[in-house]
């Protein structure tokens, strides 16, 4: 049978955040890759579910960064910047549909992610 576990408000929050602060690459360089780390270290240990949700945020902002990376080289012959425009809009689709689930204790596996931390 198995085990039903009640998440706490404070664990659905922290995990929402994980994936929210992925935004601070608005405002700070590779503030996509550090928020969502700082949020994922504070609480990894207290919680399976914050734990969980900070690994896929981190995975999937390190996959978006090699798909960027990718793109670059592309541009040169225009395609490139075809992807990176529907880069962009899968994740902030993706960004925001993981919050959301994640702030009513539901998991989300991001489409594209390379699960570079198991």
């Amino acid at each position: 049978m198995k085990e039903i576990r009640v998440l706490s408000e404070s664990e659905r929050n922290w995990a929402m955040f994980c994936h929210l602060s992925t935004f601070s690459s608005l405002i700070i360089p590779f503030g996509g890759i550090i928020g969502p780390l700082i949020c994922w270290s504070a609480k990894k240990n207290d919680s399976i579910f914050v734990d969980k949700n900070g690994k896929a945020s981190l995975n999937f902002q390190l996959s978006m960064l090699l798909y960027t990376i990718v793109c670059i080289p592309l541009m040169f012959i225009i395609i490139g910047f075809v992807l990176l425009a529907a880069l962009l809009i899968i994740e902030l689709v993706c960004v925001v549909i993981a919050s959301i689930r994640a702030a009513q204790g539901e998991d989300y596996n991001y489409p594209i992610s390379i699960p570079f931390i198991q």
